[in-house]
C-alpha cells in the first residue's frame, strides 16, 4: 500500500504540490488574521462552583484585581518639595486614558460633620503644592490622626507609602493594556528621576501584562531560534543546502497551518497556544530527517533515484504516520479536559502534528524528485565512524552485558522512585520569575510593608434587606472576622463598610481617635440620617452623600450583602487552601449559618482553583495518552510481548524525570506537568521507528531475532541519534527563558528525550532478545 502511495505521489507530483501550496496559501490567509488574546483564558469551566461564585461577585460589585499599586519608601515623603512631586505624579497618572481612580496620600479626604443637614461631607486634607513646610506639617498631623489610612496607604514603621491606581477592566483586557501599563510606568519613571527615589510597582494588572508581553516576545525569539538551530543541525548532518531549505519549508508550512487552525477554530493566541509554532518546528524536523535518511540509504543501495523515493515512502510512510499519531495523542488528549485553555492547546497542537505528516509525505518526495540525485558528500554522514563505534558498543551490551543493563536500569529507577515520593504540587503567581527580577522583588516589598497585593474577597449575605444596618450584630461579626484575618501574617488589613462606619463615627465625634470603633446601637440611631441618599440641589434625582458614596463599593444597594476586601501575600497553591480553610472555619464560628451565608472568592481563589484544575487535567491527560498510545502500539504490532517491551523503555524515562524533579525540589505545576505528556508523545517516536524497522527486517532474516536486532541497531540507530539530537536541541532552547516554567519545560523534556533515546537503543533490544523464543534468538 505505502509503495503504491509513493508511486502515486511521484506520478501526480505537480498536481499534489500545487494543491499543497494552495492549501498553505489559504491557511496563510486565515493565519494572517490571527489575534492575541488579551483576556485571561478561563482555566476552570463555567459550571465550576468557584467560577460561579466569582462571577456572582463581579456582577454585584464590579470586580477585583484591577489596581496597580505604586510604592515609595522615603524619610522625606512629607518634605514639601518631595510631597509636591508625589502630588504631581497623582495628577499626571489621572490623565492617563484607562485610569479610573487613584488613591494616594496627597488626595486623601477627611469627613466633616454637617450637623445642620445631618451629613458627613468629605474634604481634602492636603492642599498642595506647598510653598512652605508649616501648612504641610499641620495637614500631616490631621492625616496621621486618622486610623482609617494606617497600613492602607502608609506604614509609619518603615516610612513606606502606597498609591493605588485603579484601571478600567475592559482596557486591561484589551490590546490597549500594554499602552496603559506603559503610560503608567512612564509617569513613574519621570517621578523617579525628579525625586531621585526608587519606586516599586505591582498589582495583578501590572504583573499579568508585563509577564504576558515577556512570554509573547520569548515565543517569537524561540520560533526564530528553533528555525536557525534546525537549519544549522540539518546543514551539519546532510551537507546540503537544498535538504536544509526543504526541511525549513516543511516546518514553515506547518507553522502557517497552525496559525490558520487557530483562526478557523475561532481561537486567539494565548500564552499556551503561543508555544505551538516552536513545537511544530521541533517535531517537524525529525520527519524530514527520517525521510531523507531512508532516501539516502535506499539511493546508495540502488543508485536509482525513482526507486529510492518509492522505497522512502514505502518504508517510512507508516513509521512517520504512527510517530506523528503518537505525538499528536500526547497533545490532543488535552482537548479531553474541561479546561478551556487546555482544550484549545490540545486541539490545535494535535491536528497540526497530523497536518505535519501530510505536508512531509507530499512535499518531501515531490521536491526530491525535482532535485538532482544526492552526491557522495550528502550521504557521507551514513558512515559516521564515531556513531558506528557507539552502535557497535550498544550491540555488545545487548548480547553480552544484559545483566548490567538491567542492573543499572533498576538502580536508576529505584533512585528516581524515591525522588518521586519527594515531589510536591505547588504553584505561585510569580514563581516562574527569577528571584532578582524587579517584578518579584517589588511584590515582596509590598508583602513586607503592606501585607501583599493578591485579592481575596469575602461576601457576607444577611439573607434579608437592610440586614447589615438593622442592628450592630452583623457589624460586630464582620469586625471580629476582619480582626482575625488581620492577625494572620499572610494577609493585609481587611477593608469593609465597617471600617467606613468607624471612620464616620470618628468624624461624628469631632475626629476623636478613640471614637474610631464600631458604633453601638445608640450610635446607629444617631447616625442613621447620615446614611440616607438626598435629593440634589434642584430637588431632582437622588444622589448619595459623601459618606454613602464612600461606602457604596462595600455594600450592595439593598444593604443585604457586605464585601470584605483583603490583600494577601502570594502564599502559593499549597498554603492558600490551608489558610482559607482556617478563615472559613472562623467565619462559621462567628456567623450563624441560619442567618448568614459567607462566601470566599476573588482572583486568589480562582487562581488556586484554576491551577489545581489544570494540574488535575494534565494528570488525567497523561493517563489517556498512555492508554491511547498503548492501543496504537497493540494495533501496529499485534503482539502483547512487543507491546510490553515497547512501553517499559518509555515509562522509565518519565519516572526518572519525575524523580529528578523530586530530588531537585521542582514542584508540580501546569508548566512542569505538561512535560510528561509532551515527552511521552515525542519519545515514543523512537520506539515506533525502531520496532517497525525491526518488524520489516525480521522476515528478511528468516525470523532470526539476533541478526535482525544487529541490522536494526546499525541502520536505525544513526537516524534515531540524529533525530534525538535535533529534538533535544529544539527543547534546550527553552532553557534560555527568563521564566522558570518555560525553562523547566525545556530541560526536563530534553532530559526525558535523552533517557528515552538511551532506553530505546539499549534496553529495548535487550528486552526483545530475552523475551523471544530460544529458536528465534539464534
Amino acid at each position: 500500500m505505502w509503495y503504491r502511495l509513493g508511486q502515486f505521489i511521484l506520478k501526480n507530483r505537480l498536481i499534489l504540490l500545487l494543491l499543497l501550496l494552495a492549501a498553505t496559501a489559504t491557511m496563510g490567509y486565515f493565519g494572517s488574521q490571527v489575534k492575541l488574546s488579551y483576556e485571561f483564558t478561563k482555566a476552570i469551566p463555567d459550571d465550576n462552583p468557584r467560577y460561579r461564585e466569582y462571577q456572582a461577585f463581579l456582577q454585584k460589585f464590579g470586580g477585583d484585581g484591577s489596581t496597580v499599586v505604586i510604592g515609595i519608601q522615603s524619610d522625606s515623603f512629607f518634605k514639601s518639595d518631595f510631597f509636591n512631586k508625589v502630588g504631581e505624579l497623582h495628577r499626571e497618572l489621572k490623565k492617563v486614558p484607562g485610569v479610573t481612580d487613584i488613591a494616594s496620600i496627597p488626595e486623601v479626604v477627611n469627613l466633616q460633620n454637617d450637623t445642620v443637614n445631618k451629613r458627613l461631607l468629605p474634604y481634602k486634607i492636603f492642599n498642595y503644592p506647598y510653598s512652605s513646610q508649616a501648612p504641610l506639617d499641620s495637614a500631616r498631623r490631621v492625616f496621621e490622626n486618622l486610623p482609617f489610612y494606617r497600613r492602607l496607604l502608609y506604614n509609619s514603621a518603615t516610612h513606606s507609602y502606597l498609591m493605588g491606581v485603579n484601571v478600567n477592566k475592559d482596557t486591561v483586557n484589551s490590546k490597549s493594556r500594554t499602552r496603559l501599563i506603559n503610560d503608567i510606568v512612564k509617569q513613574v519613571q519621570i517621578f523617579e528621576q525628579k525625586a531621585q527615589v526608587s519606586v516599586h510597582m505591582s498589582g495583578l494588572p501590572y504583573i499579568r501584562t508585563i509577564m504576558s508581553n515577556r512570554i509573547k516576545d520569548e515565543m517569537n525569539w524561540f520560533l526564530i531560534g528553533s528555525l536557525l538551530l534546525s537549519a544549522i543541525t540539518l546543514i551539519l548532518f546532510f551537507r546540503s543546502a537544498s535538504a536544509m531549505l526543504m526541511s525549513l519549508f516543511v516546518v514553515g508550512m506547518g507553522v502557517i497551518w497552525s496559525l490558520g487552525t487557530v483562526v478557523l477554530f475561532g481561537y486567539k493566541i494565548t500564552l499556551l497556544t503561543a508555544i505551538i509554532p516552536p513545537l511544530v518546528v521541533v517535531i517537524g524536523v525529525p520527519n524530514c530527517i527520517y525521510f531523507l535518511n531512508k532516501y539516502h540509504t535506499a539511493y546508495r543501495e540502488t543508485g536509482d533515484k525513482q526507486k529510492a523515493l518509492v522505497t522512502m515512502v514505502g518504508r517510512m510512510g507508516i513509521v512517520t504516520l504512527f510517530c506523528n499519531i503518537a505525538a499528536a495523542i500526547g497533545f490532543a488528549v488535552f482537548a479531553l479536559t474541561r479546561s478551556a485553555v487546555l482544550k484549545e492547546f490540545g486541539a490545535v497542537a494535535g491536528i497540526n502534528i497530523i497536518a505535519l505528516f501530510l505536508i512531509s509525505l507530499i512535499f518531501i518526495p515531490v521536491v526530491l524528485s525535482y532535485l538532482p540525485a544526492p552526491q557522495n558528500k550528502h550521504t557521507r554522514y551514513l558512515d559516521n565512524a564515531f556513531l558506528e563505534r557507539v552502535l557497535v558498543r550498544i550491540e555488545r551490551w545487548t548480547f553480552h552485558h544484559a545483566k548490567w543493563v538491567y542492573g543499572v536500569t533498576a538502580a536508576l529507577t529505584i533512585f528516581a522512585a524515591i525522588g518521586l515520593l519527594r515531589i510536591k504540587s505547588e504553584g505561585f503567581i510569580v514563581d516562574d520569575l527569577p528571584k532578582n527580577d524587579k517584578i518579584y522583588t517589588d511584590l515582596k516589598w509590598f508583602e513586607s510593608n503592606f501585607g501583599g497585593v493578591m485579592p481575596l474577597e469575602i461576601l457576607v449575605d444577611t439573607k434579608k434587606k437592610n440586614g447589615l444596618v438593622r442592628s450592630v450584630k452583623p457589624i460586630a461579626n464582620i469586625e471580629e472576622l476582619s480582626q482575625y484575618i488581620a492577625s494572620s501574617p499572610e494577609a493585609a488589613r481587611p477593608l469593609s463598610f465597617v471600617e467606613g462606619l468607624k471612620f464616620a463615627k470618628q468624624a461624628y465625634f469631632d475626629d476623636d481617635t478613640l471614637s474610631y470603633a464600631i458604633p453601638y446601637e445608640g450610635d446607629l440611631a444617631f447616625m442613621a440620617p447620615y446614611l440616607k441618599a438626598r435629593p440634589d440641589s434642584a430637588g431632582g434625582s437622588q444622589k448619595k452623600s459623601g459618606f454613602a458614596q464612600l461606602m457604596s463599593s462595600f455594600m450592595d444597594s439593598s444593604r443585604q450583602v457586605a464585601r470584605i476586601s483583603v490583600n494577601m501575600k502570594d502564599v502559593g497553591s499549597a498554603r492558600l487552601p490551608v489558610l482559607l480553610k482556617d478563615f472559613e472555619h472562623k467565619a462559621n464560628e462567628i456567623f450563624d449559618t441560619a442567618s448568614y451565608h459567607v462566601t470566599f472568592t476573588g482572583s486568589s481563589i480562582t487562581f488556586l482553583e484554576g491551577s489545581s484544575f489544570i494540574i488535575k487535567g494534565l494528570k488525567e491527560s497523561i493517563c489517556w495518552a498512555f492508554l491511547l498510545i498503548t492501543l496504537c502500539m497493540l494495533y501496529l504490532f499485534r503482539s502483547f510481548r512487543i507491546l510490553v517491551c515497547s512501553l517499559i523503555p518509555n515509562f522509565i524515562p518519565l519516572v526518572i524525570t519525575a524523580g529528578v524533579m523530586g530530588w531537585a525540589g521542582i514542584a508540580l505545576k501546569p508548566s512542569t506537568v505538561l512535560v510528561f505528556s509532551v515527552a511521552l508523545g515525542i519519545a515514543i517516536d523512537v520506539t515506533i521507528r525502531f520496532l517497525i524497522n525491526y518488524k520489516q527486517e525480521l522476515s528478511h532474516y528468516n525470523k532470526q531475532v539476533s541478526a535482525t536486532l544487529v541490522q536494526t541497531i546499525r541502520h536505525t540507530g544513526i537516524s534515531i541519534i540524529y533525530t534525538s539530537l535535533v529534538l533535544i536541541a529544539g527543547f534546550i532552547i527553552f532553557c534560555w527563558s527568563d521564566f522558570g516554567g518555560t525553562k523547566a519545560l525545556g530541560w526536563l523534556t530534553s532530559l526525558t528525550l535523552v533517557t528515552g533515546t538511551l532506553t530505546n537503543l539499549i534496553l529495548l533490544p535487550v528486552l526483545i532478545l530475552h523475551t523471544s523464543s530460544g529458536k528465534a534468538k539464534k
